[in-house]
């Protein structure tokens, strides 16, 4: 094993710097949400009560609230309310700064109730709006609260991950500035080239055909441009569900309220349709399974949309002194019924009939948005520049909420849209909460949960390397991105193992198609000793046991190299006064790919049932020079 030394006082200094009210007793392998089984047929409904100017409505009671299921009241089971786990400055110590190469799961600040997770969809936004969200971006990045936990997606012609959960500003920074990611502004400031816009390339080419053709031939070619219209709105809304299922799935295993903030110059999907929208999409391609199937994942996963749009102000074009007005949304029972504009403050002619067409779409986006958020418990964001402001608004109108678990009375489960209305007692505010949901068959939901721990770890063995089923699940919270666990804290340093060993050595991990060539690696652990469970003997000794695991993936999620151990701890007492002093320590290796690398690790207290995960980059090629800078091959 390696020297320790540095490690022990890194990261020595690290835990000390995290006060014990920072965590909880509750397994983070769920949320304190009792889970919804098909026995139970539990419903869990997070509500936002603010009031004037988005101010949360603390401290209400279960008392203060009534539920109602297609009319009729229920009762509440079960009642929690969550708050922004925030401190004053100076309370919590200073973190101690890692050395290069040793890492943490101390987190800088209490975790709250909720994450949050950026969507830059690039599919259906134009590069211009997208060069703008990116800047904006970025600018909520710099100055961002600590303790948020935020990833970041990419919607083009499929859903890439940018930056799995993470509380460090830089980190996330980093990812949406690096141009492999997707999202990263070129020199003449545009970004990824949409899907959108390929499809336009191809109707240019058709106009400029429409020029040489006439009669029947032009009569034709407009029919097949109508069809094309068609499918190109086609792919779009199928590529968009495709993308929010996967997101359900993936947010299944994170616990929690997840805040999905939503940036888009158009949303052309909408999670519980109206029958009349319903119409419409079927015209286009029968969606009702998909649509169902995307809807019931966001329900089970807490997942509520704040989408937000991408073209900042909008702008009415038409001759001057005519300007339109966008009157207040009207929601009645959880549907946008409808909205009041865009109308002329005077009268024109007909040739404004192309901006009243323009406007009418933006009402109609506006309404999508608004019927987003409220099918889902989220807050619709438009007509502003100030998306940087409109980021915040969302992440702070997510954090405080309240939970709300109910038996629904109907015991049915036929497929029906159940509708939702919470009132509340306690004085005149504004309500954001989930409107219904499809009374499905909860198996079959919690099977495609379940799927989604194997989403990006399908190709890792099932077994550990004593050949025995995995007894944790430490592969679910240690899947691409998750959020770090942290009721075991540990400090790990990472690097090339020295000296290299032999081309014809046995590979360290488990995965017999990993590819050459190969670096091996050392990963030392330390552990804080007062989050394992450690059962005092009468000779003095003390045991426990904790199964440790590394897991690598690529950039895409594509699982590459895995290696773990279960360690039996006897601590006799001048071992258990020295871990005192410092942490349990372990060690373990694997050869990682020479390749851009996501290396997480885990460490599981199975006496306990508690978990500790943390995903860090590794930059194989980097580390390689430096470890050759560093100790220069030996001259023959």
């Amino acid at each position: 094993m390696r020297p320790t030394s540095l490690l022990l006082a890194a990261v020595s200094l690290g835990l000390s710097a995290a006060a014990p009210s920072t965590q909880t007793n509750q397994p983070q392998t769920q949320s304190s949400v009792p889970v919804i089984q098909a026995n139970t047929r539990a419903v869990a409904v997070d509500v936002v009560v603010t009031r004037d100017h988005d101010e949360p409505v603390t401290a209400l009671r279960k008392q203060d609230f009534t539920v109602l299921e297609d009319g009729k009241p229920v009762t509440v089971d079960f009642f929690e309310e969550h708050t922004a786990k925030t401190l004053p400055p100076g309370v919590l110590p200073a973190m101690a700064k890692m050395p290069p190469d040793v890492y943490t799961n101390v987190p800088p600040v209490p975790g709250g109730d909720s994450v949050n997770v950026l969507l830059l969809d690039t599919l259906n936004t134009d590069r211009p709006d997208q060069a703008y969200v990116h800047q904006q971006m970025v600018n909520f990045l710099k100055t961002m609260q600590p303790g948020l936990r935020i990833a970041v997606f990419v919607l083009g012609s499929k859903l890439r991950m940018v930056q799995g959960f993470t509380t460090d500003s830089s980190v996330l920074r980093d990812a949406v500035n690096d141009k492999k990611n997707g999202v990263k502004m070129d020199s003449d400031m545009s970004v990824t080239r949409s899907l959108q816009e390929k499809f336009e390339d191809i109707e240019d080419k058709q106009r400029l055909a429409d020029m040489q053709m006439g009669g029947a031939g032009l009569e034709a070619l407009s029919d097949l441009q109508e069809d094309f219209v068609a499918y190109k709105a086609d792919q779009r809304t199928a590529m968009t569900l495709e993308a929010l299922n996967y997101l359900g799935r993936y947010l299944a295993g994170v616990p929690g309220r997840k805040n999905l903030i939503w940036f888009s110059s158009s949303f052309p999907v909408t999670v519980f349709p109206s029958p009349k929208e319903k119409q419409s999409f079927g015209q286009i391609r029968e969606y009702s399974a998909a649509l169902k199937e995307t809807a019931d994942l966001l329900t089970v996963s807490k997942v509520a949309v704040y989408p937000i749009g991408a073209e900042g102000m909008m702008v009415d074009h038409g001759s001057d002194g005519v300007i339109y007005n966008y009157g207040p949304v009207d929601v009645e029972g959880g549907e946008v019924k409808s909205r009041s504009g865009p109308v002329p403050s005077q009268r024109s002619g007909d040739f404004m009939t192309p901006y009243m067409n323009e406007n009418a779409a933006r009402s109609d986006k506006i309404m999508a948005m608004e019927q987003l958020a409220a099918d889902t418990g989220g807050k619709a964001f438009y007509n502003t520049n100030d998306l940087n402001a409109a980021m915040m608004h969302a992440i702070e109108h997510g954090a405080h909420y309240y939970t709300l678990v109910y038996t629904p009375t109907s015991k049915k489960m036929d497929g029906s849209y159940r509708r939702i209305e919470v009132k509340t007692s306690a004085g005149k505010y504004n309500l954001a909460y989930r409107r219904g949901y499809n009374a499905d068959d909860m198996n079959k939901i919690d099977k495609s949960r379940k799927v989604a721990t194997a989403i990006q770890s399908a190709n890792v063995s099932a077994a550990n390397s004593d050949g025995k089923a995995d007894p944790t699940p430490l592969r679910q919270l240690m899947a691409r991105g998750m959020p770090s666990s942290t009721q075991i804290l540990y400090g790990i340093r990472v690097l090339p193992a020295t000296p290299q060993p032999e081309p014809t050595a046995i590979r360290a991990g488990y995965n017999p198609k990993l590819p050459s060539p190969t670096t091996r690696y050392t990963a030392d652990f330390l552990i804080d000793w007062k989050k394992v469970q450690l059962q005092p003997a009468p000779d003095g000794t003390h045991t426990g046991m904790i199964r440790l695991e590394l897991l690598a993936y690529d950039r895409d999620g594509k699982a590459l190299n895995w290696t773990g151990q279960t360690m039996g701890l006897t601590l006799d007492a001048k071992t258990y006064a020295a871990i005192q002093r410092s942490g349990i320590p372990a060690h373990l290796e694997i050869d990682l790919p020479n390749t851009d690398v996501y290396l997480a690790s885990g460490i599981y207290d199975l006496s306990a049932n508690k978990a500790g995960t943390l995903e860090i980059p590794v930059d194989v090629r980097a580390a390689l020079k430096t470890q050759a800078a560093v100790n220069p091959p030996a001259s023959k």
